[in-house]
């Protein structure tokens, strides 16, 4: 970063002047941003006393990269501390109930794992009542994800028009009404139609949950709100494993299999909270009766200029258009896919993978699957936290995952013995269930307006799901019991992950990096009784991205012609 003594500019009753603020540790705001790196006046940064109705009244805004007067003037109307408990407040309102259905959604659409093995070696085993083999079971998951990956960019596109808790609501009490007639499938074919309607009714949830956040929270806000969201959503694990382990003890009871009580009640469970969501969850801010006028004004003006806004018209088909073109949506897709095709397989079989080793007896398998769970959560918490302290940039936590799971992999390639698989498969599937949280903050600095923003989530994350189709094809019954072969396959599709990670964080490396830098900025400046009104932009930093690089290639060009001259 340039070191190069520039001032600060604070606006204070109409008027400019300026300081260079000082930080514990002796640096200046000139040390931690490069001149033109943020913003257009020579590495100035810009700003303005907490507790004022207007931010940035009498100075020219020209100056200011990525502040729009009209949607940022209330920026400031809050001091630091105000915020702080504003934003606790939000979190309550919002966090316990969009976990709740992310927890449900992982429940209701991995049971299929688990109820594969239950009462296995009897007549009441879901594979001998329907007559399926294990390669045929394993086209449940891929008829699932394929509707699931066609609607789920529409169904992101309703969200603003129909309002969250409306949707999202309509899209829980009819999935769990599907999953309710699961119990009353009684050969293959009715299974597969039931999990393809399964699929098309459940897609949207999870990315409607992100993109509502959006409208709340900034970016570099995510990664804390989304710890507690998959800490919470990884607890299915363990629901699902002791709600199995417990009704295969009921298989027969009132003329139902034991897998048939696993989808009757997780079904009946997720149409009573559905219910229940539309009067509870919070839509969007102005919608917010909890919220004081100045509170609502202050949580839009803080979003950067990119962010969806409630304000805006409910679609616009030319941000659809712009976000096709852009190559930072098909780059986090291939992210996204590659390591879905790479990891979902695994996902999928672990039960199956566990009981096969033989530790004791199936019913009781069920419980080994939960120490998965419990890693995935400390390991989301930990990386969690330290990935929202913003000092490393945020790529380097979902790529030190994927060399873990890597590692992995060829350890269960290498050493198929009963002890590895195990551990390898336990510390495999917790790091790759917490990639996620770890890439979604990112993925969101990227993302712009209300229909841009739908539409490049839901995208990302339909495409990205491919694997959920693939996935469980690469684990087929030719290669048990160790699947030497798939985790082989698994390992190269992972490699590619790592590669396509490394390519988007070069594409997105100045985004990231003034999302990252700007918020510690704005932090010590909250603490100071400031904020800054500067905030990332997301064409000016293509824009300068691209300047930058031909920069570089036509300094290329003239090295290499005075070597040639020489």
């Amino acid at each position: 970063m340039a070191s190069k003594q520039t001032t600060s500019v604070i606006i204070s009753g109409g008027r400019e002047s300026t300081v260079t603020p000082t930080y514990e540790n002796g640096t200046t705001s000139s040390d931690i941003f490069e001149p033109g790196y943020i913003d257009k006046s020579n590495g100035q940064l810009h700003y303005v006393p907490r507790g004022q109705e207007s931010a940035g009244a009498g100075l020219s805004t020209d100056s200011i990269t990525g502040y729009e007067a009209e949607q940022m003037q209330a920026r400031a109307s809050l001091i630091f501390e105000e915020e702080k408990k504003l934003l606790r407040r939000i979190d309550w309102h919002l966090m316990p109930l969009l976990s709740i259905c992310f927890l449900l959604k992982n429940i209701d659409a991995s049971n299929v794992s688990n109820v594969r093995i239950m009462n296995t070696g009897t007549d009441q085993n879901i594979l001998k009542e329907l007559g399926m083999s294990s390669n045929e079971f394993n086209f449940v998951s891929t008829i699932y994800y394929i509707p699931y990956i066609i609607a789920e960019a529409p169904s992101n596109l309703f969200v603003k028009r129909l309002l969250p808790s409306k949707w999202q609501s309509r899209i829980m009490i009819t999935w769990g009404i599907t999953l309710c007639c699961h119990a009353a499938v009684k050969n293959k074919q009715g299974l597969y139609v039931a999990r393809f309607f399964l699929g098309l009714l459940e897609a949207g949830l999870f990315p409607g949950v992100i993109l509502q956040l959006c409208y709340w929270y900034r970016p570099d806000e995510m990664s804390r709100r989304l710890l507690y969201f998959y800490m919470l959503g990884n607890f299915s694990t363990v629901i699902s494993g002791v709600l199995t382990y417990a009704l295969n003890g009921i298989s027969g009871y009132s003329g139902l299999s034991g897998w048939q009580w696993v989808f009757l009640i997780e079904g009946l469970v997720t149409v009573v909270f559905g219910i229940s969501l539309t009067f509870l969850l919070p839509d969007f801010p102005p919608h917010a009766r909890w919220l004081t006028e100045e509170e609502k004004a202050f949580i839009q003006a803080r979003l950067p200029r990119n962010a969806p806004r409630s304000t805006e018209k409910n679609f616009d088909i030319r941000e659809i258009l712009e976000n096709l073109k852009d190559r930072k949506m098909w780059l986090f897709t291939l992210c996204w896919a590659s390591f879905t095709v790479g990891t979902s397989g695994l996902t999928f079989y672990q039960p199956t993978v566990v009981a096969n080793l033989g530790f004791t007896s199936i019913a009781k398998s069920q419980l080994l699957n939960i120490p998965t769970a419990f890693l995935t959560i400390a390991i989301i918490g930990i990386f969690g936290i330290w990935a929202d302290t913003a000092h490393l940039p945020r790529p380097l936590f979902p790529l030190f995952f994927l060399f873990v799971i890597m590692a992995c992999y060829s350890v269960l390639y290498t050493f198929p013995n009963t002890g590895s698989v195990y551990a390898a498969t336990l510390i495999a599937s917790s790091f790759a269930s917490s990639w996620y949280p770890m890439m979604w903050p990112w993925r969101v600095q990227t993302t712009s307006r209300a229909t841009g923003s739908a539409f490049s989530i839901g995208f990302v994350n339909s495409y990205g799901q491919i694997g959920g189709a693939l996935g469980p094809q690469i684990f087929r019954s030719q290669y048990a019991p160790h699947y030497i072969v798939s985790f082989a396959i698994a390992m190269a599709l992972v490699g590619f992950a790592i590669v396509m990670n490394l390519v988007t964080w070069w594409v997105t490396r100045r985004v990231e990096k003034e999302t990252r830098v700007l918020k510690l900025e704005r932090m010590r400046a909250g603490e100071r009784g400031e904020t800054v009104l500067e905030d990332v932009d997301i064409r000016e930093s293509e824009s300068k991205s691209e300047e930058e690089g031909a920069r570089k290639r036509r300094e290329r060009k003239e090295e290499e012609g005075s070597e040639k001259k020489v």
